[in-house]
């Protein structure tokens, strides 16, 4: 039976590029993807191309890239690769892929950049649109809007195949659908084959988030152990014509495939089994069986698929706020002590010097930053000898959250004793916001470089 063998490159901005160069030289496969966008990544993204118009694509597209292109180039590997490395902009980015891999003696690679993700231009119309975090109109957001991106399906991707690309560069694409658009393609599926877009959709899933099906945010010591987590291989999924799968990964690679491994990433982020809505297909997991059939090779079958709902999901970012952190450590007897005096004496000093704020909260890390007090006091034995104060303000401009670390920084010497290794930090937030539009309201276009015979 014929089988599409595709693995995973990266599963966030700033996965490590080893396991990658490994798949490429010793996998075997027919493609590659990089899911490469969190939810905010797109509106860092536009914040760097509006200070540099050239830039605007993965921070590490370079890096990544240039390891990749070398390990073409020794392997001679035919593998074609898909990602939604472009962020906000794909075009600089295959211009960049483009031009590295003439450099390498690679410049028959094709490079296909997909556009049109972006709708900020035109988010006027949409600005009654009730968003999906508040049940609030659009309109009602402050702050400036930094970015508006649709998440769209694997359509794209396969007209960039069709027409022979090598690489599939896009912006906004959703995970799982970097690897939909290549299966889509090789077995030549239509797009209203719901129960096989599916399936593929399911297979997208397991490895859209690379290393968490093969161990990585798996491993707990004595109690679900994984071997050489520091070398962990990536993930490969095997994909038959008929919708059954395999996960596996490099023999001898670090890391685990098993069952539970492949169960624990199937239900990672799904807040509906049975309908988990992407731009290509509504997929179904409720009778997915998952069976392991050898040391790092599980078998998963079943999953099928309903109408898509010919809406995308937009994330709109917009400049929210900032924050401001002040920590500092007290060790020794009496730590916990001292630092909740600290934590006292901050608040008290941010109410006196008149420093405004939206919400603030004080973490005593070690004792109370996850758990807070009631249950993390009951789950710490013993006593503690250090303690780390941090104290965290919401505001709406800098200047009030650098008073934040500001007052944090003085406890070294007008605080209580013996604390030490102080920062003082701000940060500017970007929040979000989700509506919906129709898929008619997006038009995707493809641009092509390199590919020099």
């Amino acid at each position: 039976m014929r089988c599409v063998r595709i693995g995973s490159g990266a599963g966030f901005a700033n996965d490590r590029v080893e396991p990658a160069v490994e798949l490429l030289e010793k996998g075997n496969l027919d493609y590659i993807m990089f899911e490469c966008l969190g939810e905010r990544t797109v509106a860092f993204a536009m914040l760097r191309k509006k200070h540099d118009p050239q830039k605007g694509y993965d921070n590490e597209l370079e890096y990544r890239m240039g390891k990749m292109l070398d390990a073409y180039k020794r392997s001679g590997a035919k593998t074609k690769l898909i990602s939604n490395m472009g962020a906000a902009n794909p075009i600089g980015a295959a211009k960049v892929i483009a031009k590295m891999a003439e450099e390498r003696g690679l410049g028959h690679m094709k490079i296909a950049a997909v556009v049109g993700d972006d709708v900020l231009d035109r988010l006027d119309k949409y600005m009654d649109r009730k968003t999906m975090e508040t049940e609030e109109p659009l309109s009602s957001i402050e702050g400036s809007i930094v970015n508006a991106n649709a998440y769209i399906g694997c359509s794209s991707i396969v007209e960039a195949l069709q027409a022979g690309a090598d690489m599939v560069i896009t912006g906004r694409a959703a995970d799982p659908s970097l690897v939909v658009g290549p299966l889509v393609y090789e077995y030549k599926w239509k797009m209203d084959d719901w129960d096989m877009l599916g399936k593929a959709t399911i297979a997208g899933h397991l490895l859209e988030c690379s290393a968490q099906v093969s161990g990585g945010f798996f491993a707990d010591p004595g109690y679900k152990e994984v071997p050489d987590i520091w070398r962990i291989g990536f993930p490969i999924c095997n994909f038959y014509e008929n919708g059954d799968m395999e996960i596996t990964k490099v023999d001898g690679s670090g890391g685990l495939v098993s069952e539970m491994t492949v169960k624990e990433q199937l239900l990672y982020e799904i807040q509906d089994p049975s309908a988990y809505i992407t731009p290509d297909v509504i997929a179904d997991y409720t009778e997915v069986e998952v069976k392991e059939l050898a040391p790092n090779l599980v078998s998963v079958k079943g999953g099928k698929g309903k109408p898509k709902t010919g809406l995308l999901k937009i994330n709109v970012g917009y400049n929210d706020c900032f924050i401001g952190e002040g920590e500092v450590t007290y060790g020794g007897h009496s730590c916990v002590e001292r630092a909740k005096l600290g934590a006292d004496t901050v608040l008290k000093r941010l109410e006196l010097c008149g420093v405004e704020y939206s919400e603030i909260r004080v973490d005593l890390i070690g004792l109370t930053s996850l758990f807070k007090e009631k249950v993390g006091g009951a789950m710490t034995t013993g006593r503690n000898s250090e303690i780390r104060l941090r104290v965290a303000a919401r505001t709406k401009d800098a200047f009030n959250a650098d008073r934040v670390g500001y007052e944090v920084e003085t406890l070294l010497v007008c605080g209580p004793q013996s604390a030490g290794g102080a920062r003082r930090y701000v940060r500017e937030i970007i929040s979000l916001a989700s509506i919906l539009i129709d898929e008619s309201d997006v038009n995707l276009e493809i641009s092509y470089y390199g590919g020099a015979k």
